[in-house]
């Protein structure tokens, strides 16, 4: 990964989006497994029913960590200062994420130079689901 120098980014630059195939029965199974996070919600169709949910569906934090991904595809990870996001809505079984970041702000801030970047996930309809931002170090 080459990060990309302060100097040639722009407010308005977008970072090369992340497409992820649909989510599966078995993504969500591992990312329990991974995580430790076995809410049966995300994997018991039963129990997902018996909540009033059509099916399973994807943990927050599975997305949450897609848009991780985007970052670090971008830049090193000890170059991202913060990373704050808002749930906005949920993420259904079969459903493909995108996630996607553009510059909203270049600054300086104890002596680096950084960039605030937009983030969000959506799905193949465009619906968001999450959005956040984050604050990354550029040389």
């Amino acid at each position: 990964m080459q990060q990309p120098p302060f100097t040639s980014i722009e407010i308005g630059d977008a970072l090369p989006p992340l497409d992820l195939p649909p989510l599966s029965r078995t993504t969500l199974a591992l990312y329990a497994g991974a995580s430790g996070d076995h809410n049966p919600i995300h994997i018991d169709m039963d129990f997902a029913h018996k909540a009033g949910m059509e099916d399973v569906f994807a943990h927050g934090m599975l997305s949450a960590a897609y848009l991780g991904r985007l970052l670090t595809r971008w830049v090193p990870q000890q170059n991202i200062r913060s990373l704050g996001m808002r749930f906005v809505s949920i993420t259904h079984l079969h459903h493909s994420v995108r996630c996607t970041g553009r510059v909203a702000e270049k600054f300086e801030a104890d002596g680096e130079r950084r960039v605030r970047v937009e983030i969000a996930t959506t799905n193949q309809f465009g619906e968001t689901k999450i959005t956040g931002e984050a604050i990354v170090a550029l040389l």
